[in-house]
């Protein structure tokens, strides 16, 4: 199992952050509506700019020597994400019953785990952990 955990958590947060993609690239209505709360007069910028950068984050997860890139990445959205629900959203938005909360809080701990398994590929200060 120790041998199959990272890809598992790549998958994990992959999956989680490639399948909200289609929803910020297309402009679907639930996502508009979610970015519009967090962000009025910026609404396409903040979900377009966090689809890419979800993107690029869920690539460098897969990259061996950048694991540590795409989890720190990973991290930054999700403690974002979650932020926005507890200050904003609501845990529960739009009838969800938690569902993009909790999908949040599985992908940074995904992320946090991998940062940590991976901690000796980050440049200057790797070896030194």
């Amino acid at each position: 199992m120790k041998k199959y955990l990272p890809l598992i958590l790549k998958l994990i947060a992959a999956i989680i952050m490639l399948q909200t993609l289609f929803f910020k690239f297309t402009g679907a209505q639930e996502s508009i509506d979610l970015f519009t709360k967090l962000a009025r007069e910026n609404e396409a910028n903040m979900r377009i700019g966090t689809g890419v950068l979800e993107l690029i984050a869920s690539i460098l997860l897969f990259i061996p020597k950048r694991t540590w890139l795409g989890a720190i990445l990973t991290i930054g959205l999700m403690g974002g994400a979650i932020m926005g629900h507890i200050t904003k959203l609501g845990i529960v938005h739009n009838n969800d019953g938690g569902g993009l909360f909790i999908c949040a809080v599985i992908t940074l701990i995904s992320g946090a785990i991998l940062l940590i398994l991976n901690r000796k590929d980050i440049p200057f200060i790797g070896e030194k952990l």
